[in-house]
This record gives C-alpha cells, structure tokens and sequence, in this order.
C-alpha cells in the first residue's frame, strides 16, 4: 500500500479497545437515544480522525455495558458483549446497542461502579506495537457504592471489587504494582454528573477526563468530538 495510512501502519500497528459504559435506566429516557447514536458513530468518527492525522488503526474492538440497577431489578442490572472486533462485527455491535432500552433504575443512584469495575477488569489487548484502552462512561446519575446494593443477588459479579479503595487499586497510578490496566495505555473518560463517586474520580485518578453532565441534556456534539480527538491525539 502506497497511501499514508498504510505507510503509517505498516511502520506501527495501533490496537484501540474501547469499553462503553452505558446507563439505561428510565431517567436516561430522554437522552438514551443520543447516547446510542453517538456509540454507533463513534468507531467511524475515531477512523476519520485519525485517517486525518495520517494514522491508522490495526485493531478496533469495542464492548458495551448496559447499566441499570441492582436495588431495583437485579435480572437486568447488567447487560454486556464481549469485545467486538469492528468493522468485521458491526452488526453484532449495533444490534445490541439498538436493543437497550431505558428502563428501571428505582432511587437516584444507579450501579454504574459495578459496570466500571467490569470494564477495568476486561480482557485488554495485549500485544501490536502500540494499544489504547478507553473506558467511557455515560450516566446521568450518582452511583451506590460497591458491593452495597444487591450484592447478594445471583446476577452480581463476583470477580469485582466491594469497595472503592479496592476499584481505585485496581485502576491504579504511576508505578502502581496492584494495577489490571496497562499504565500507559488506559484512559478513563466520565460523561457524568458532579456528584460522587463521579466528581471524587475525576479528582484522584489519573488519566481520567469529566464532562459533567446533567440529566435530559444529551451528549453534545462537541464534547464527543473533544473525547474522539483526545483518544486519537494519544496514540
């Protein structure tokens, strides 16, 4: 291949995997919509950015976790795919994105903390050149705390942490031994309301963007370009 992107790929091969957290409980009702939208489009606007740039992406595989809440209905709290290789599986991809629907959620906190703990403990690429591995949240709402909402229901994850000191070993930091992600290749990315635990993440881990988001407000245009443009800046 003689264009730049298969110049630049035959010189380094990027592996991107991107986990999407995904909060469909009824208050996201009014914005779930957009949410689906934006993570339908999200491979192909990742590829044009970085087609922009002269780079290419070797291998994208993206996962969804479906979110709702264990205090309310522990059946469906937790909906997840396995890592999708796109395009070749785009159909799978947008099949189950198509079939979230809002619903549920009971009080105010949803289980969001029991869907980050999923997506930090995934199985990450590990190998080509270079590797991203991108978490994105999006809630409109505070979230339990682990390991205190349901957490004896038969459909809670048991290879998660029950506390927050134990999440946030997990993550990890700079020369952190206890980590399950690659240090230089994770990012975090919170589309979520200044409350706990969001606004406390935001703050204490590292690698970690908020944009804070309010309820029935959607995920504008801009903010989603601004988080393509840093994954693509990254690599």
């Amino acid at each position: 291949m003689n264009d730049a992107r298969g110049q630049y790929q035959g010189n380094l091969q990027y592996a991107v995997d991107i986990a999407l957290c995904i909060d469909a409980t009824g208050s996201m009702s009014p914005v779930l919509d957009t949410v689906k939208s934006s993570a339908l489009q999200f491979h192909q606007r990742l590829d044009d950015v970085m087609a922009k740039k002269g780079k290419s992406i070797s291998q994208l595989r993206l996962k969804v976790i479906a979110f709702r809440d264990f205090g309310d209905d522990p059946s469906d709290a937790i909906e997840e795919t396995d890592f999708l290789h796109l395009p070749a599986q785009s159909g799978a991809f947008e099949e189950f994105v198509g079939g979230i629907d809002a619903g549920g959620g009971g009080d105010i906190p949803e289980s969001g903390l029991e869907a980050l703990a999923l997506a930090i403990n995934s199985p990450w690429e590990t190998g080509l050149d270079r590797r991203r591995h991108v978490i994105v949240m999006f809630t409109d709402a505070p979230a339990h705390p682990l390991g205190t909402v349901g957490a004896g229901a038969a459909t809670y994850p048991r290879h998660i942490p029950r506390t927050m000191d134990d999440l946030f070993e997990q993550w990890g930091y700079a020369r952190s031994q206890t980590s399950v992600m690659e240090q230089s290749a994770k990012r975090l990315v919170l589309f979520a309301p200044e409350e706990a635990p969001w606004s406390e993440i935001a703050e204490e881990w590292d690698l970690t963007l908020h944009f804070a988001s309010k309820a029935g407000e959607g995920l504008e245009e801009f903010e989603m370009d601004e988080i393509i443009e840093t994954i693509a800046n990254s690599l």
